[in-house]
């Protein structure tokens, strides 16, 4: 069996398209303030009021410890607030401001197109397809920040 090249590679592929896809969103989001990470946190927040910052982390598929950094940066650009859970007091719920509502708003056109961009040519069974695949995937590498 011969070694396939770079080109070829599955795991490269993957990782190069999702650099490319990161990068040209970020340059995308780039006048609105606010990176790729930040939008899916905020976005995240939006669309689970009173979620705190465990279940983000799980939702995003990112550690605790770059969470945490991710949300004070928006609470610190004022669009999101963050107070203490009345049922455990070491958690905090957090939820979009009307800024951070805003700003969604005004970036989902944004990400809407950066994805139809993205998936040109690809037909509506070719997207479930790959979103089937690139799940399954997933599942088969765990899910390394729950806890």
């Amino acid at each position: 069996m011969t070694t396939p090249t770079l080109d070829q590679s599955l795991g490269f592929l993957i990782g190069s398209a999702y650099r490319r896809l990161s990068t040209h969103y970020a340059r995308e989001l780039k006048p609105y303030g606010i990176t790729p990470e930040q939008w899916t946190v905020l976005y995240t927040i939006v669309s689970y009021p009173d979620i705190n910052q465990k279940a983000i982390a799980s939702h995003v598929d990112k550690d605790q410890p770059t969470t945490a950094r991710i949300v004070e940066l928006l609470e610190k650009k004022g669009l999101i607030t963050k107070t203490v859970s009345a049922t455990d007091r070491r958690a905090y719920l957090l939820n979009a401001t009307a800024e951070g509502q805003a700003l969604l708003a005004a970036t989902r056109p944004v990400e809407q197109q950066h994805l139809i961009s993205a998936f040109a040519g690809l037909s509506e069974s070719q997207l479930r397809e790959l979103r089937f695949m690139l799940d399954t995937i997933r599942r088969n590498t765990g899910e390394p920040y729950e806890d």
